[in-house]
């Protein structure tokens, strides 16, 4: 029998939710530069942006129990990535210390909002 649990943070309804646990694997949608009220942080400031979307992803990690060293897969999407790249993976780096899960970075020509400049979406285990 499946064991499954998911996250939300109900600030918005886009018919998905921010992420899904099923039998310790857990698949999270793509986060992005908002606070915890839903609004839009860092216009036109990749780094900015960037320390948002990692708050937000360890926050939706954080409601499964786990941390960052959980993290499996990340895949990166970023608008401008040959001129936000270095600032994009220094972050990311920091962020995750001497964790270093698979993953990638994905250049975009736009992402869902108007301004957004990156999104993060991950995989995840639970043990």
């Amino acid at each position: 029998m499946a064991t499954v649990k998911t996250y939300n943070h109900d600030l918005w309804d886009h018919g998905i939710t921010q992420g899904y646990s099923v039998n310790g694997t857990i698949y999270i949608s793509g986060q992005f530069s908002h606070d915890t009220e839903g609004a839009f942080v860092g216009g036109g400031d990749i780094e900015a942006q960037t320390r948002q979307t990692l708050e937000n992803l360890d926050r939706v990690l954080a409601g499964f129990g786990v941390t960052r060293s959980n993290l499996a897969y990340v895949e990166i999407y970023l608008t401008n990535a040959q001129e936000h790249f270095e600032t994009c993976v220094g972050l990311f780096k920091e962020y995750m210390g001497e964790h270093r899960p698979a993953g990638s970075l994905v250049g975009v020509a736009f992402l869902a909002s108007p301004g957004q400049l990156i999104e993060i979406s991950a995989v995840a285990h639970t043990n």
